[in-house]
């Protein structure tokens, strides 16, 4: 069955434009135009991936990101951004609160389709991997938390290989500090941005050579590598 995905954005003219062009490409598409209905929605049939305007009339798309990634049923939907601001303040804010892509108004319609698709493949890609993950000399097993290089086994502690694991899985795609704080330590722990820092510059050498595949993306988080 196709994908599901929920447009929420107040121009009609714009709901229109993208649910016709993400219609045309086999997508599912429902549209709304308030971030409340959007949320009730959400609750109602989670969809594959949301498509979020950042400015809304009650309830702001920086808003519903946030009940997005704090609701245990949603927080691992995709979500892309729009937004009519280019100023890269309002892309890394979008980032931190947990945005897998931002797209910025005006934009081409087909960017965006191309953007949903890559988001999409990327979550699928992540989901089907069962057993071990490998990269290069890197290969993880989660089922039995052990960690190879070149064949040899690295011994890493709890957090060191929950930070591989949550970043192997998403190659390619920026991790900010505040995802990784609450993917690895949860919510309820009070612990700084700093502790990804410094844990991740641990793994790194532990993990020597194939600690270059977990690149930092200046002001915003971590990568792996694709």
């Amino acid at each position: 069955m196709a994908e599901r995905i929920l447009v929420v954005d107040d121009e009609p003219d714009l709901l229109e434009l993208v649910r016709v062009n993400l219609a045309q490409e086999g997508y599912r598409v429902d549209t709304v135009s308030s971030g409340r209905i959007a949320l009730s929605e959400l609750r109602r049939a989670k969809p594959d991936l949301i498509v979020l305007d950042l400015m809304l009339p009650d309830l702001s798309g920086i808003d519903l990101c946030r009940k997005i990634r704090a609701d245990a049923d949603l927080s691992s939907m995709p979500i892309i951004m729009l937004t009519a601001k280019a100023d890269e303040v309002d892309r890394v804010v979008g980032l931190e609160l947990g945005a897998d892509d931002y797209v910025t108004k005006p934009f081409s319609p087909r960017e965006l389709v191309l953007r949903v698709r890559a988001v999409l493949r990327r979550r699928q890609e992540a989901d089907a991997t069962s057993g071990s993950i490998a990269a290069g000399p890197l290969e993880i097993d989660p089922e039995r938390h052990r960690c190879f290089v070149d064949g040899t086994e690295v011994d890493l502690t709890a957090k060191e290989f929950d930070l591989l694991h949550t970043l192997m899985k998403s190659p390619g795609r920026v991790l900010t500090r505040a995802y990784l704080l609450e993917k690895v330590w949860g919510s309820g722990v009070v612990v700084t941005t700093r502790t990804i820092d410094t844990h991740l510059k641990r793994l790194r050498e532990k993990i020597d050579p194939a600690g270059g595949m977990i690149e930092t993306v200046r002001g915003v988080g971590y990568r792996f590598a694709e």
